[in-house]
């Protein structure tokens, strides 16, 4: 990593993202409740999305006062200096809610556009995943210092584990789950863990073949897509496309095309 400006901002979104996860694991109440709800009833957020958020938006602002922000709990500032901040303050909200482990802050910065910075802490697991473009792929955890991360050997889509995830409108994850199905007996398995940085990470670190995912926003994958491609993965969106709502793809170079096929052919792009 040669650019300065890069090396600040990973610095910054690591610093932003240690605070927020300590925040989120060490100040959870016990009676934490639902604060509103969003897409539908069972599509929550809590006071901590809230406060982790704004934890976040604080830090960068107090160094870097001209960027721009696009955060899911209503972070948005257009910003002057060609930099942006594409914020999950708590991906996997619902796993927070009933107390599984399986949750992550994601924060993104893009320069004029591109995604040049992504870090992923997941704090119950003891683990931070980043990337700066064209740099690699690190994670940090319980070892000492830094190890580069490698997405798996390519292998053939029936020996792959692909994981996914289920919108939370009804009519929508209906659609997913029969797409599900006819995935299931062509692979290996296929897993729903509950939150889209940490499989996008999961495929950087080898834990998984593949991951797909129709309905996200900017804020679910931007930092976990990078972290995936500099690992060696390929993403993408529909076939020729970029990850977008339609649909997220991201898989080990002998993974990605067939599995971006098949929900092409199975219309995994619409509801």
């Amino acid at each position: 990593m040669t650019d300065p400006l890069h090396r600040d901002l990973l610095a910054l979104a690591r610093e932003a993202a240690r605070r927020a996860g300590e925040l989120l694991r060490d100040g959870r109440p016990a009676d934490l409740a639902v604060a509103r709800t969003k897409s539908s009833p069972i599509d929550v957020v809590t006071e901590m999305d809230i406060a982790a958020e704004k934890l976040i938006t604080d830090l960068i602002s107090a160094g870097r006062p001209d960027d721009g922000f696009l955060g899911e709990e209503g972070a948005s500032v257009e910003g002057t200096s060609g930099v942006r901040w594409v914020i999950d303050p708590l991906d996997g909200t619902v796993n927070y809610l009933y107390g599984l482990p399986t949750w992550a802050v994601s924060i993104a910065a893009e320069q004029d556009g591109t995604t040049v910075v992504g870090v992923v802490a997941a704090p119950m697991r003891g683990e931070t995943y980043h990337a700066v473009r064209g740099g690699g792929a690190w994670a940090t955890g319980a070892w000492e210092g830094e190890r580069a991360l490698s997405c798996r050997p390519a292998a053939p889509l029936d020996q792959a584990l692909v994981s996914t995830g289920f919108n939370y409108v009804t009519e929508v994850r209906t659609r997913q789950a029969e797409v599900a199905g006819r995935l299931v007996p062509l692979l290996r398995d296929i897993r729903r863990s509950g939150s889209a940085a940490v499989d996008l990470c999961d495929v950087a670190c080898g834990r998984l073949d593949g991951y797909y995912e129709r309905g996200l926003n900017a804020w679910d994958y931007a930092a976990g897509d990078l972290i995936a491609r500099e690992a060696g993965a390929l993403t993408g969106g529909r076939p020729g496309e970029r990850p977008s709502r339609d649909l997220a793809v991201a898989g080990t170079p002998g993974v990605f095309e067939p599995l971006q096929r098949l929900l092409e052919d199975f219309g995994a792009w619409h509801d």
